[in-house]
């Protein structure tokens, strides 16, 4: 399972167009728009989240609730459009319409201006924007409609905003729905409150903050992925999946870096049988993930997002338009979108483990999918 996005921040539209979907997956567009309000929330965002509110309709690929086998496309109609239609207009010569020169730093204003030879930052920026992962999230609402399919679920919580953390958590650790009742997406109720805490004083700082979220995918067979050569190894493709989304600058797997310091004993996960005949591992330091493959536990994954690189109180760039030192744009921003980052993360991983999935057990039909891993559990004994 492939997908591909366009459009603008400030566009007419965004558009998510994903492929090689088996036929007979249930799909409906409030599953969608479930997903993609779940990413519009989160204590710290900006204005723009008042003014949209997304939802997606689907084009092609899905009959009668059910896809057909062609690719599925999903348009997701931005509302605040209607302030930047002359600004972001598709025909005319941009007459009127003030440039931006002054690239920010952290973002990708100024080497994609030096990529494209642009005359105005917004040609860069309008596209380098977070906005486009409304598209991503809407894609992997495919995804997970997939996975459910195989009784794998995904989930996501924030464990750390700024320098208040709750330090890492384990699933079980974990109360899914006290972290979807959180408007910061943490497990702790104290660790939340001092989130918001933090959020609201780099909000008067004009600053803003990043953190740290996990997500958590259960229920996945073993053996998805390969180990025979790189290109195959799940970890490094959730790796890159996590890591395209903006901001992202880091992702480990289960308990990660911190396996660099401990000595072998201490972080390998013992093989042992379940009362249920499974085998199984005793403890999850791994992530799920051993030798480029799935083996059975939880997959975990831990990513770290920057700070959002726009600031109400601006760093200093150089005007490309007079070249002197100026404060860098300001566009209208979040001061934290960790718990949208959460979120995104979570499709990402979903897109990621549906495609393992589809080249482990087929890709044309859901059903024969279904029977594909049916017999492999039973060969197995999981």
């Amino acid at each position: 399972m492939r997908y591909t996005t366009a459009g603008e921040s400030h566009g007419r539209a965004l558009v998510a167009i994903v492929s090689d979907v088996p036929a007979g997956v249930l799909l409906s567009s409030t599953a969608i728009d479930v997903e993609l309000s779940r990413r519009q929330q989160g204590y710290g965002r900006g204005a723009r989240m008042d003014i949209e509110r997304d939802t997606a309709t689907v084009l092609s690929g899905v009959r009668f609730g059910r896809t057909i086998g062609s690719p599925v496309a999903l348009m997701i109609e931005n509302r605040d459009w209607a302030n930047w239609s002359a600004a972001m207009a598709v025909t005319g010569d941009g007459t009127g319409v003030a440039p931006v020169t002054a690239p920010r730093p952290g973002h990708a204003d100024l080497s994609g201006y030096q990529k494209t030879a642009a005359s105005d930052v917004r040609d860069v920026l309008e596209r380098a924007s977070a906005r486009e992962t409304a598209a991503r999230v809407a894609a992997g609402a495919v995804a997970r409609a997939l996975l459910e399919s195989f009784g794998v679920t995904v989930r996501s919580w924030v464990e750390r905003i700024g320098a208040v953390s709750t330090g890492p958590l384990g699933p079980a650790e974990v109360d899914a729905e006290a972290v979807e009742a959180s408007d910061v997406r943490c497990a702790d109720a104290d660790a939340s409150v001092q989130m918001r805490e933090a959020i609201d004083a780099a909000r008067k700082q004009g600053e803003s903050l990043g953190g740290v979220f996990t997500v958590c995918a259960e229920g996945v067979v073993p053996g998805l992925g390969g180990y025979a050569d790189a290109p195959s190894r799940l970890g490094g493709r959730l790796a890159a999946a996590v890591m395209s989304v903006p901001a992202i600058r880091g992702v480990e797997l289960g308990d990660g870096f911190a396996t660099a310091a401990r000595v072998g004993s201490d972080v390998h996960d013992e093989i042992v049988r379940a009362p249920n005949g499974r085998l199984t591992r005793s403890t999850n330091r791994a992530g799920g993930i051993e030798g480029g493959m799935t083996n059975g536990e939880a997959v975990v994954l831990r990513a770290a997002m920057k700070p959002i690189p726009t600031l109400m109180r601006p760093l200093s760039t150089v005007d490309l338009a007079t070249g002197e030192v100026a404060d860098a744009a300001r566009e209208r921003s979040d001061v934290c979108a960790v718990p949208a980052a959460a979120v995104i993360g979570e499709a990402e991983v979903a897109l990621v483990l549906a495609d393992a999935y589809q080249e482990m057990f087929g890709r044309a039909c859901v059903g024969d999918m279904r029977v594909a891993v049916a017999a492999y559990r039973a060969r197995i004994g999981w």
